[in-house]
């Protein structure tokens, strides 16, 4: 289904970048990325996708945000990893130059379509692995908007994977709880 070797030395080369990273519930952020990743292998398997796009999509999901986070280059993933990798995480990473959060989840999402299916399910992974209990900072509105940017991605992504749309749906339906009406 996947190569265990491929998932190893990505893996380590994630760790690596990521170092002490915490996520905001303070976390080691490797815990973040296996999550994604096991949303995605979970997804691979169900999907039964062939061997070359698993490792795509696994890998690109472990690296998806080492551009964004880490201080990896694009050129450090092309030369590690090729062209294929390197594009898909270029393409899940937020372009800072721009203003607003919703411009640059705009601009995302429209590299994403430039990229293949086992791209573009990582950002369904990747929000589903997101949609749990909200930081305590976050106040109701920035809660009701993070669940609509949900909706959005999954309106543009969602053919990318049956699955994971599936999940993602259910992730945010479930998410209304924490929406004070």
């Amino acid at each position: 289904m996947f190569s265990q070797e491929n998932y190893i030395e990505v893996l380590t080369f994630a760790a690596h970048a990521h170092g002490e990273q915490k996520t905001p519930k303070g976390l080691l952020y490797l815990a973040h990325i296996t999550c994604v990743a096991m949303e995605v292998i979970n997804a691979c398997e169900k999907s039964k996708l062939d061997e070359e796009k698993a490792n795509i999509a696994i890998s690109c999901a472990l690296l998806h945000d080492v551009i964004e986070d880490a201080n990896i280059t694009y050129d450090e993933l092309y030369v590690k990893f090729g062209e294929t990798i390197a594009n898909g995480v270029e393409a899940l990473t937020k372009d800072k130059t721009l203003v607003s959060k919703q411009e640059q989840m705009k601009d995302s999402i429209e590299r994403l379509l430039t990229q293949p299916y086992e791209v573009q399910m990582v950002k369904l992974a990747d929000r589903i692995t997101n949609l749990g209990i909200p930081p305590k900072h976050w106040d109701n509105e920035k809660i009701s908007k993070y669940q609509k940017e949900a909706s959005f991605i999954l309106s543009c992504l969602g053919n990318s994977n049956i699955y994971l749309a599936k999940r993602l749906k259910e992730k945010i339906e479930d998410y209304k709880k924490y929406i004070k009406e």
